[in-house]
C-alpha cells in the first residue's frame, strides 16, 4: 500500500488499482443472448481504457446452484466457486448482467449468490449482533438489466423488486456500494439500430469504469 497527499486528501493507490480490476458476471442462462453481448461490450470498453477485466458467464461455471448441507462449509466448495470468490476479492467493481424474469433475475443468479456469497466470505454474523459484518466493502457495482416490461410500470406498478433485492438485500448486505442500475427495455420488437445504441452505451459505461 502506498499513500500520498492530493488536494488535502490522502489517496490510497492500492484502492485506485483495485478499482480498475473489474469483474463482469453474465447471468443469462444462454450465451446467444443480448445479455451476453452487453457483457462483452462492457468488458471491451473497460479493457480499452486500461482496466484489468475478467468476464464470467455463470452458466459456464461447474457448481450446484442449490445450497445443500454438505456444501455449506467453505472447505467443501467446488473449485469454480473458490476461483470465482478469488476474482470477486480482487475486483474493485462488479458488473452484473441479466434479464428481468418474474420481476427479479434468473434462478441461475439466485443460485450463484446462495453458493458464492457465503458466510465468512461475503458477510459474517457475530454473537449478540442482529446484522452481519459486511466483508465486501470498498467495492462498487453496476447492474445491467434487460426486460420487456415498460420501465415506468416496473418502477411504479411492480415497485422495482429486482433492484431492491440486488441493491439492499444482497449487495448492500455485503457492503458493496454504490450499486447503480442500467435498464434496457423493451427487448421484443426492438430495432437493430436501437440494439446497437444499447451496446454502445454499455461499452461507454465500461470505458468510464462505472
Amino acid at each position: 500500500m502506498f499513500l500520498y497527499l492530493y488536494k488535502d486528501k490522502i489517496i490510497d493507490t492500492s484502492k485506485l488499482k483495485t478499482m480498475k480490476n473489474i469483474l463482469v458476471l453474465n447471468a443469462h442462462p444462454r450465451k446467444d443472448s443480448l445479455c451476453h453481448d452487453l457483457a462483452q461490450s462492457y468488458a471491451r470498453g473497460a479493457k480499452e481504457k486500461g482496466a484489468e477485466v475478467k468476464l464470467i458467464n455463470i452458466i459456464d461455471l461447474d457448481f450446484d446452484p442449490i445450497l445443500k448441507g454438505k456444501n455449506v462449509q467453505s472447505d467443501d466448495l467446488e473449485p469454480d466457486i473458490i476461483a470465482t470468490q478469488k476474482e470477486i476479492s480482487k475486483a474493485g467493481h462488479l458488473v452484473f448482467v441479466y434479464p428481468n424474469w418474474w420481476g427479479t433475475y434468473p434462478a441461475l443468479l439466485k443460485g450463484f449468490f446462495d453458493r458464492v456469497f457465503t458466510s465468512g466470505f461475503a458477510f459474517r454474523y457475530s454473537k449478540n449482533k442482529s446484522m452481519p459484518e459486511k466483508l465486501l466493502k470498498d467495492k462498487s457495482a453496476r447492474v445491467i438489466v434487460t426486460m420487456d416490461t415498460p420501465l415506468w410500470y416496473y418502477m411504479i406498478g411492480y415497485k422495482r423488486p429486482g433492484e431492491t433485492s440486488m441493491k439492499r438485500s444482497i449487495l448492500g448486505l455485503c457492503g458493496i456500494k454504490p450499486v447503480k442500475f442500467t435498464y434496457f427495455t423493451p427487448i421484443r420488437h426492438t430495432s437493430q439500430e436501437k440494439l446497437q445504441e444499447w451496446l454502445l452505451k454499455t461499452e461507454n459505461l465500461g470505458k468510464a469504469f462505472k
